[in-house]
């Protein structure tokens, strides 16, 4: 899509502002948690239990508090002056750029938040009251994440829960109102898998944050800690993946071994451009890396 010429708050200004691209990482742990029950139900309910209104559900909800985690990170970094459009090195933002004005992004972080809730509220039929605190915590965490814990090296912790732990569980728990400790371990794998996007986006950016004052883990660490970090967590991911064998899906542990070659050449890119923005070429192979991750673990768990 090109970015010239692009009227204020015209539908292409908000496709760009919605970043689709980032869609990939809030939908592979639902699927993932999805086909977890999908298979358990078919093994302990004789495939009376999966509901797939509720499996909709959850994805739309992810779908929709994704998009609003991007509303808000876009008017917040610009509010906060984190977003220069002279010394940005991603993908340009929509505030900066005066694609989308302050006003009308005000609104549609309203619209979205107000979305997403109303698509979430359905789920406390399949899955109970618990349902709605869990919906509250993610637009709670979804603010906080942008205005505060992103600089104070808590984005990488957050990316693990709301990325990993809670869509991957929380989904499994909508359709079989269980969660078993095979499942959480599987989310903790599909949260590390994710949060390389993360990492990979701070280490493009480690100076231009460390001169903000925002200590992200990249800054922390340094740039050569991050990159053997990068690369580990693919590996751990993988070994993790061992709890799969364990439930009786081989596959679902050797499949995932495909992600982790491109991975790995992801990460041999990665040390060798070091820095600038041709470092985004690497933030667009780790989102295809995590799509090739859900892709191979669903796969896996659905070919009994």
């Amino acid at each position: 899509m090109s970015e010239e010429n692009i009227k204020q708050n015209s539908l292409k200004a908000w496709l760009l502002a919605a970043r689709p691209k980032t869609l990939t990482g809030c939908a592979v742990p639902v699927v993932i948690g999805l086909a977890l029950a999908y298979t358990d139900d078919q093994v302990y309910y004789d495939g009376s239990a999966f509901s797939w209104l509720a499996a909709v559900l959850c994805l739309l909800f992810a779908f929709a508090m994704q998009i609003d985690a991007n509303f808000v990170n876009d008017f917040f970094d610009y509010v906060r002056g984190n977003d220069d459009a002279s010394t940005r090195l991603g993908p340009l933002r929509a505030c900066t750029q005066g694609w989308v004005t302050l006003e009308a992004m005000k609104h549609a972080i309203a619209s979205t938040t107000v979305l997403a809730c109303l698509v979430g509220l359905p789920l406390v039929y399949f899955g109970g009251f618990e349902m709605i605190a869990v919906g509250l915590l993610c637009v709670v965490f979804c603010f906080l994440y942008t205005t505060h814990l992103s600089y104070i090296g808590m984005g990488d912790v957050l990316v693990l829960v709301f990325f990993g732990i809670v869509p991957v569980c929380c989904t499994y728990y909508v359709q079989l109102h269980t969660v078993t400790w095979q499942v959480i371990i599987a989310s903790v794998a599909c949260g590390l898998v994710i949060d390389g996007l993360l990492i990979v986006n701070n280490y493009r950016d480690r100076y231009n944050d460390e001169a903000d004052g925002k200590r992200t883990l990249v800054v922390m660490l340094g740039a050569d800690a991050t990159e053997w970090l990068y690369l580990a967590l693919g590996c751990i991911a993988c070994l993790i993946g061992l709890v799969f064998w364990a439930n009786g899906h081989i596959l679902a542990f050797v499949l995932p071994f495909i992600y982790l070659l491109f991975h790995t050449f992801t990460w041999i890119k990665m040390r060798r451009m070091n820095y600038g923005r041709q470092l985004n070429e690497c933030l667009g192979e780790t989102a295809r890396n995590i799509f090739i991750y859900g892709l191979c673990v669903t796969i896996g768990l659905l070919l009994l």
